[in-house]
């Protein structure tokens, strides 16, 4: 039941109105898949679907979202602004939620490796540095609150 809410929830938000960009620093970008439908999507949805507490969007694709390296400074400020976590956190998130058989998003090492992943793969969701130009593969949504 949790499940089908949060999905309903990340498909009415891509619908949405206005509201407030969290990410007002554009230390990054949110990209999705071109097959995604909607331009907004809220800060709660998106951790939702990071971590993998959300699995679909609102037509019934899945949702396949994409990490950046533990090392990367774009996954630490994706961190603390959307899943409102310093990356310690996550990965202790993630080592529990293992430890009971559930799979962590997968990881790139790259914003190009990102895009490609994103452009190629239905459903996909991922973020990239602000400066990270974007091909007409992908399309940018606004993370709102």
């Amino acid at each position: 039941m949790r499940r089908a809410l949060l999905s309903f929830l990340v498909v009415a938000a891509l619908a949405g109105g206005p509201a407030p960009v969290v990410c007002a620093d554009a230390r990054y970008r949110v990209i999705v898949h071109p097959g995604v439908k909607g331009t907004q999507i809220p800060r709660a949805a998106l951790s939702s679907l990071f971590l993998r507490q959300a699995s679909k969007w609102g037509d019934g694709t899945a949702a396949q979202p994409v990490d950046q390296s533990l090392r990367s400074s774009v996954r630490m400020s994706f961190s603390a602004d959307v899943l409102r976590q310093p990356l310690v956190e996550v990965q202790m998130y993630w080592q529990r939620q293992i430890a009971s058989g559930h799979v962590p998003p997968p990881v790139k090492t790259s914003d190009e490796e990102i895009v490609s992943y994103v452009a190629s793969t239905p459903g996909a969701i991922g973020y990239v540095s602000a400066e990270t130009p974007l091909p007409d593969r992908v399309r940018q949504v606004v993370v709102v609150n």
